[in-house]
């Protein structure tokens, strides 16, 4: 027996690591795209997999994918339960490797976990707001093993009965983005939609976190298709080629679809593009070249993009597009490798059509798509309906625009218009506050309230806002975020194409305590600030004893 050799070692356990940035890479993605008050629930969505599935991966689900067959082809026996009576390299012969592979069966295991990890959390994407943490702790256990598990023996062992009949997924096209494509579709049928879904969009609450999202899912990429050879070998080398490849140009021309079709060519369009190209070029990476990866790219690009409409022709509210992107890209991907497999990068795939194969493995790869998806949305409705049952999956509406609060009782930002407003100084440590001078106006005086509705940019300063304020004769300055009602709604660009008619628009709420002899003075410095007069109001009050 070989002994494990130490380069194909640490290659797989780098791998594992990439795979598992993946997930808060996801988190952060998804994160991103949602209201500002359920930022911290998606990242706890995302984040929990990490915890929950990687118990039952070990416990049971391991087995059951890469356990020795039980002798139907559907899953691995028990043995491997707990990981108890692990076997010595070298690892097993899968049907994406040959019998020199010499790792360490434990690195193999921890390498296929963070696949077992980041898939479920795929449906969080589709599910924003409406899920209970709770009832998706419990859907997360059930489904790593009743779903996710005997899937990867179909494909990834090499007693699976797809993989004996000739199917081939090098790292996830249908284990991962196939089957919770499917699992979306089932989950959505018991979730439901948003309230006023699809007349109210959902603007994203940060696109630059999107963005580090998108960047760490393209940096861990590499390891998600280029370990899947558990070799540190020129197939390795050519898959993650293949991953980048197909990444930039599905990026390319999804944003020139979105110049064409919208009239510009966004951020949020460019990652979108990308990540569809990952999930497109993931059944395939090990298989084709590097031309017919950037073929595979371009066609997931354009496929993905058009498939962003598909949510409205099947009345689901998917939030952020995991349909079009994951699930068609992944089915779309594996039915691609039909056309473009090639012998000559990987003797253990197949020549596909276009490499005159004939279309032995285009049939193949049909039947593995059509077993994936209908295994997976029969049994993953069957699990989302019975959480749903016993302790609820759906949170109640009234929670479902703000779960930060429900679920965790804290806010992930502290951010409005007001202390967002800029002002003169260094950082310096805190000093003891002066002593409050006496107040200008006497208890028992009666003054004026000025109230007026300011755009954001003319009082950005608020140093400024509050000097020229108090040097009009103002007592005191107190400024609250506000939204007026607009006769005309402003039309606002969402990402990927969609737009939102915002009848309430943004402004700043000035209050002014002053003297009456300042009022108009205090009126003309709002004026200059751009406060329309039809909306400023001043009214009597009197300072109260303290």
């Amino acid at each position: 027996m070989s002994a494990p050799n130490a380069g194909d070692t640490a290659w797989v356990l780098v791998c594992a690591g990439l795979v598992l940035f993946m997930t808060p890479g996801l988190a952060a993605f998804y994160g991103g795209m949602v209201r500002t008050r359920n930022v911290l629930a998606m990242l706890q969505q995302n984040m929990i997999a990490l915890g929950v599935v990687s118990l039952t991966w070990v416990l049971v689900g391991y087995t059951i994918a890469f356990g020795d067959d039980a002798g139907s082809g559907l899953f691995g026996n028990l043995e491997l339960f707990g990981l108890t009576d692990l076997k010595v390299p070298p690892a097993p012969n899968l049907h994406v490797v040959d019998g020199r592979i010499t790792i360490p069966t434990l690195a193999f295991v921890l390498f296929q976990m963070m696949f077992a990890v980041i898939t479920p959390a795929l449906v969080t994407g589709a599910t924003a707001g409406r899920l209970r943490f709770g009832g998706w702790v419990l859907f997360l256990a059930v489904w790593s093993v009743v779903v996710y598990a005997p899937i990867a023996h179909w494909l990834w062992h090499p007693g699976g009965w797809l993989a004996k009949f000739g199917t081939q997924d090098w790292a996830g096209g249908l284990v991962v983005h196939a089957s919770a494509g499917a699992a979306v579709l089932a989950v959505l049928l018991v979730v439901g939609r948003r309230r006023d879904w699809p007349h109210t969009a959902a603007p994203p609450n940060s696109i630059p976190l999107t963005i580090v999202g998108a960047g760490i899912l393209w940096f861990g990429w590499f390891g998600f298709n280029g370990g899947d050879g558990l070799q540190a070998n020129g197939l390795a080398a050519q898959a993650v080629l293949n991953t980048h490849l197909a990444a930039a140009a599905a990026m390319l021309v999804w944003l020139a679809l979105e110049r064409l079709t919208d009239g510009h060519s966004t951020v949020v369009g460019a990652v979108s593009g990308a990540v569809a190209g990952l999930a497109t070029v993931t059944p395939t990476a090990g298989y084709v070249n590097a031309a017919s990866a950037v073929a595979i790219g371009a066609l997931a690009g354009l496929v993905c993009h058009f498939a962003l409409k598909l949510k409205y022709l099947l009345r689901l509210d998917d939030a952020l597009d995991v349909l079009a992107v994951h699930f068609v890209g992944g089915m779309l991907g594996t039915l691609l490798l039909g056309l473009f497999g090639n012998r000559g990068v990987n003797p253990l795939g197949a020549d596909g059509l276009f490499l005159g194969g004939g279309g032995g493995l285009l049939w193949c790869q049909l039947v593995g798509v059509v077993s994936v998806v209908a295994f997976s949305f029969v049994l993953t409705w069957l699990i989302a309906a019975g959480v749903q049952a016993l302790i609820g999956l759906r949170v109640p509406q009234a929670d479902q625009e703000r779960l930060d609060q429900a679920q965790q009782g804290a806010d992930a930002y502290h951010l409005g218009g007001v202390t967002s407003l800029t002002a003169p100084g260094a950082p310096r440590r805190r000093t003891a506050a002066a002593p409050a001078g006496e107040p200008s106006v006497p208890p028992g005086q009666r003054v004026r309230v000025v109230t007026a509705l300011l755009e954001p940019d003319p009082a950005a300063n608020s140093a400024d806002l509050r000097d020229v304020l108090l040097a009009a004769g103002a007592i005191s300055v107190i400024v609250s975020d506000a939204a007026v009602a607009t006769t005309t709604p402003q039309a606002s660009l969402l990402p990927r194409g969609y737009w939102q008619d915002q009848p309430l628009s943004a402004r700043l709420r000035v209050t002014v305590l002053v003297g009456a002899d300042g009022v108009g003075a205090v009126l003309d410095e709002l004026d200059r600030m751009g406060a329309r007069r039809a909306d400023t109001f001043v009214q009597e009050a009197e300072r109260v004893q303290s």
